[in-house]
């Protein structure tokens, strides 16, 4: 019964797996809507903007009301600090609270950091899900190639096997022909793997179910621009880079909380104001010159810290130690990305370099090929000696591919450290 039942549960997951073809741009975009990383950057960003409405709450007048109604057996007392009353309000708010007003901007500059985080978490978002694009790419093209290269080598067992029969080829031949035939299905079989595993995680990178698969629809991946020179990316990058930023804000952040930790020496004022109706039955009249039924009073709570403790000192020593650490991790953020850059640049000269190594290549198999296929026709060359030439311009094929997608990545890695990379896949067509 549980056999069964797994089974059923296996054949309705397969059965709601879906294929989702996309380009490049589709696919990016999906992500940013619906990856759950940036989904919880977002409801992060959402907590920093209700840490700002918190923050200002003591300059929000909060008024209460209620009734203090009791009753009086001789002189009226006082219930709570107030007297005893048919219907009680009270109101209270900040004038002027220098430390609190530091609290607020310490607050948005945080909200600005959590936006900041929000947008560095699509900026890595979009880059995996490009890569993972380029990924699976690359599998379907190569995993193509190993297929043909396996039928190739499989047309050149049989015709092993038919020189084996008439005598004219060693068994060893043979054996060496299977072989590379069983070793070539072993790479397709692979490939396909690895194709499906790359499509596997670039469906769950958009946000899609581990069941459903998405399949490239481009398998040549658009070029995208970089920046005109190496100092121009260098210069976008220390301008744009959102991991510096981000250090920026946290190190603004902290400057003013160190300087909201000093202001608690300052003094801060209340608005207070209070309203009270009284009832006859509580013996006013007989214990007081006057009674007066509605009352109430507006003033100001003055405050003046005289002592207010090392602890003052101590946390606005803490909070200016965290402001030279971020600047130190700033500064070495802005030395890592200018080295980062200098090398990405280099990866791409040498990865051009070993594209247009295998291109060259692939050209001579190419034409080697060509004169085989002339020759088998002339009769000078039999379709053993054609096949393996097949088998080799495949291989060069694939190597040429490999350098390919060697220079997309080192191109789009350029981009991601600029910060540009996001914005030039949405503005492709």
């Amino acid at each position: 019964m549980r056999s069964l039942t797994a089974l059923l549960l296996a054949s309705a997951a397969l059965a709601c797996a879906e294929d989702h073809p996309m380009t490049l741009r589709q696919a990016v975009e999906t992500a940013l809507k619906q990856n759950s990383d940036i989904t919880l950057s977002r409801l992060d960003e959402e907590k920093a903007r209700q840490a700002v409405r918190l923050a200002r709450d003591p300059f929000m007048p909060r008024i209460s009301v209620g009734s203090g109604l009791a009753y009086t057996s001789g002189f009226p007392m006082s219930i709570e600090g107030s007297a005893p009353s048919v219907l009680q309000a009270n109101a209270v708010a900040s004038l002027f609270n220098r430390q609190q007003s530091l609290a607020v901007s310490q607050a948005k500059e945080d909200a600005r950091g959590a936006s900041l985080s929000v947008e560095s978490k699509q900026a890595e978002v979009a880059f995996r899900t490009a890569s993972l694009y380029l990924d699976a790419g690359r599998a379907v093209r190569i995993g193509a190639l190993a297929r043909k290269d396996a039928g190739s080598l499989q047309q050149v067992l049989e015709g092993v096997r038919e020189q084996a029969r008439e005598g004219r080829a060693l068994p060893l031949a043979e054996k060496q022909a299977a072989y590379n035939v069983a070793r070539a299905n072993a790479l397709a079989s692979g490939l396909e793997d690895d194709c499906a595993s790359a499509e596997t995680s670039l469906a769950v990178a958009l946000g899609l179910s581990p069941e459903d698969r998405v399949i490239p629809v481009e398998q040549d991946p658009p070029a995208l621009a970089l920046p005109a020179s190496q100092e121009a990316a260098i210069d976008a990058a220390l301008q744009s880079n959102l991991e510096i930023s981000q250090l920026e804000s946290q190190i603004a952040s902290k400057s003013l909380e160190m300087r909201g930790q000093k202001a608690a020496r300052l003094p801060h004022a209340d608005l207070v104001a209070q309203y009270g109706m009284l009832a006859k039955f509580n013996n006013y009249d007989e214990y007081f010159q006057k009674f007066q039924r509605n009352n109430g009073q507006v003033g100001v709570s003055l405050q003046l810290p005289l002592f207010a403790g090392p602890g003052v000192s101590a946390q606005a020593a803490r909070s200016a130690a965290d402001v030279a650490r971020l600047k130190i991790e700033r500064d070495n953020a802005r030395n890592r990305i200018r080295t980062d850059i200098q090398a990405s640049f280099r990866e791409v000269r040498k990865a051009g370099t070993a594209a247009e190594v295998a291109r060259l290549d692939l050209e001579v198999a190419r034409e080697q090929l060509s004169v085989n296929l002339a020759q088998m026709q002339e009769g000078r060359a039999t379709l053993r000696q054609v096949e393996e030439s097949r088998i080799v311009e495949n291989d060069k094929w694939i190597a040429f591919y490999d350098a390919q997608y060697g220079i997309e990545r080192a191109r789009w890695n350029v981009l991601r450290l600029t910060g540009q990379l996001t914005a030039s896949i949405e503005a492709l067509p």
